[in-house]
């Protein structure tokens, strides 16, 4: 009943970023088709369409503060660090977060 809950009030990604191309990037709807076409769309495709649509390139920190990571993001990032065997450092600049949030979700997750 809860993660009926938490689904039902999250954002629809996908119906944003779809309007977001059709009305000011109708150049990059093939780069981000492949994306689009999923059925729901895990915080980690919401980063990279955001990453192709908007080439954000340069440091946002202050739009860092306000974002929310739910489980399967955290087990992803935690796994790609395995996979990669790269540190937190490096872990936290490829996707632009904390070095201290990273080290609390491997005391949380012990991935």
């Amino acid at each position: 009943m809860e993660n009926q809950i938490q689904k039902n009030m999250r954002p629809d990604y996908k119906r944003i970023y779809n309007d977001i191309i059709i009305k000011k990037y109708p150049q990059k709807r093939e780069d981000c088709q492949f994306i689009l076409q999923k059925e729901e769309l895990s915080l980690m495709d919401v980063i990279k369409l955001n990453q192709k649509i908007f080439c954000e390139k340069e440091n946002n920190i202050g739009n860092q503060k306000h974002r929310s990571y739910d489980r399967s993001f955290i087990i992803e990032v935690l796994n790609y660090q395995k996979k990669n065997r790269i540190t937190n450092k490096e872990l936290a600049v490829h996707f632009k977060i904390s070095r201290n949030t990273i080290t609390k979700w491997r005391k949380i997750f012990q991935v």
